[in-house]
């Protein structure tokens, strides 16, 4: 079991370095940035585990000062598409690229704003999803650690990474500081440690 266990965690750590850095991060990077300087905010989607993903990265960003949510693509179909408002950019998060929901999504999405941006995390560059751009976020399309290699087990990994060079890159390019994050984080160990001098 050590033996697997080590192997995995090569497999994950590999998987992370081979993620491929574009001009693209850039392009996400400022594309927040300008959601922000418009008051708006960003809406963050994804289905199954990639939907967890997408959560875990929306909370990230609103405790380091982006505003943003997230909306479960099935709901969005009964409702809670109201949440997306005209100043709003989406980050949307599949490794096939060919989620029906979320490609779904997009088309309701633009009925109601039809110049929205959308960034994408993807393992599938050559996908419908990735089409619909505007900065499109490759995941390398690592092999899935799993036995079987189906369950998302790496690419979830490395989802998750992508989404933590967002969330940094936004926080140093808008000058975020430590007293700010404080203000966001008041219970717990973390909001003690932010306040201390």
């Amino acid at each position: 079991m050590l033996k697997t266990i080590h192997d995995i965690l090569l497999h994950e750590a590999e998987a992370i370095r081979n993620i491929p850095v574009t001009d693209d991060y850039e392009k996400a990077v400022q594309l927040i940035l300008k959601t922000k300087a418009k008051n708006g905010k960003l809406v963050v989607s994804g289905m199954g585990k990639a939907g967890q993903i997408a959560m875990n990265i929306a909370t990230t960003f609103c405790s380091t000062g982006t505003p943003a949510v997230f909306l479960h693509p099935s709901e969005a179909q009964h409702g809670d598409l109201g949440i997306i408002q005209s100043n709003d950019a989406m980050l949307l998060i599949s490794n096939s690229g060919k989620t029906r929901e979320i490609l779904e999504l997009i088309v309701l999405a633009r009925r109601l704003f039809e110049d929205l941006h959308f960034i994408v995390i993807t393992g599938n560059i050559d996908s419908p999803l990735a089409d619909e751009a505007d900065a499109c976020l490759f995941t390398g399309a690592p092999a899935e650690v799993c036995p079987f290699g189906m369950a998302p087990t790496t690419s979830t990994t490395v989802m998750t990474v992508i989404g933590d060079a967002l969330v940094v890159n936004v926080m140093q390019e808008s000058g975020f500081t430590k007293q700010e994050y404080a203000k966001r984080h008041h219970g717990g160990y973390l909001g003690v440690k932010s306040r201390e001098e």
